[in-house]
């Protein structure tokens, strides 16, 4: 069996772990995000005298992913103090002499699901996390989605609701998916965490209202075979059924499939790797790397 390090560094904590090929985690740790310092050298201690044979790192972005790019393996213009322009895998590298192979935590999740969980067997999914902030993964006619950089869903542009008053709390463009819809903008609208709003609070309706926007986008711009939504906020399990029946309304007949009219709830769907999908991402991602 091979034995791959995996990182999924999100912006609230990092999970580090060791597992094969199978997907199979063997161990894992998980700690606050903090600063880089901090984290590197949680992660370096973690992965200390482990013979690996790769390394998969998924982070929260944006991140440079051009392997030609002066600044590959950089986390770039995230808002989160301390971590832009940080190059992570310059520091891997600097203790871990393996290959490292390097994506966004969504980007690897969407991998993960196709490889191993909800979405195997199927040629494209797309996985949108919905925790701190709002990420998008696209794996599409078989492998992963880059170009300029990599998705970056959880900023496009949405439609207000008429009755919600709150502005956003997105550095670079307040009322974008993730301004509106991650857990931050749940708990600035409300005054308490999502986790502390009753599962019929008018909060849950709001929420699928935005989310159920973007996933219209989805469909009419990638015709995915699967859509996943996983992170914090869809711990939430009353989101599914409102995001489904919301996505219904919006598309309006004009799709004609059958996992649209008829098998929603079989084509908006949890992970199928549950809170491990991040960190089987990572896992992916490493694969990837020796090849």
């Amino acid at each position: 069996m091979l034995r791959i390090g995996a990182i999924e560094a999100g912006g609230t904590k990092i999970i580090c772990g060791i597992g094969n090929e199978k997907g199979h985690i063997e161990r894992k740790i998980s700690f606050p995000t903090e600063t880089p310092t901090v984290a590197m050298t949680k992660i370096n201690e973690f992965f200390a005298n482990e013979q690996l044979d790769s390394l998969g790192v998924g982070t929260f972005g944006p991140i440079d992913v051009n392997k030609s790019s002066d600044t590959y393996g950089y986390i770039t213009t995230t808002p989160k103090p301390g971590w832009g322009n940080f190059n992570i895998i310059g520091e891997l590298r600097k203790t871990i002499d393996v290959p490292i192979g390097f994506d966004t935590d969504v980007n690897g999740a969407a991998l993960a699901e196709a490889t191993w969980g909800s979405a195997k067997g199927l040629n494209s999914c797309v996985y949108y996390t919905i925790g701190t902030g709002v990420g998008v993964g696209v794996y599409a006619e078989g492998r992963l989605i880059h170009g300029l950089l990599h998705p970056e869903a959880g900023h496009i542009p949405i439609k207000r609701h008429p009755d919600d008053r709150y502005e956003g709390f997105c550095p670079y463009h307040k009322d974008c998916l993730e301004g509106v819809a991650a857990g931050p903008a749940i708990e600035r609208r409300y005054g308490v965490k999502g986790t502390e709003l009753p599962a019929d609070h008018e909060a849950w309706k709001l929420e699928a209202y935005y989310i159920a926007q973007a996933l219209t986008s989805t469909i009419l711009l990638l015709s995915p075979e699967k859509i996943i939504l996983g992170g914090g906020v869809m711990h939430q399990e009353q989101l599914f059924p409102l995001i489904r029946e919301q996505l219904q309304q919006n598309l309006n007949g004009y799709v004609q499939h059958p996992m649209i009219l008829e098998n929603i709830d079989q084509y908006v769907i949890a992970p199928g790797l549950g809170d491990d999908a991040g960190l089987c991402g990572a896992i992916a991602i490493g694969l990837l790397a020796l090849t």
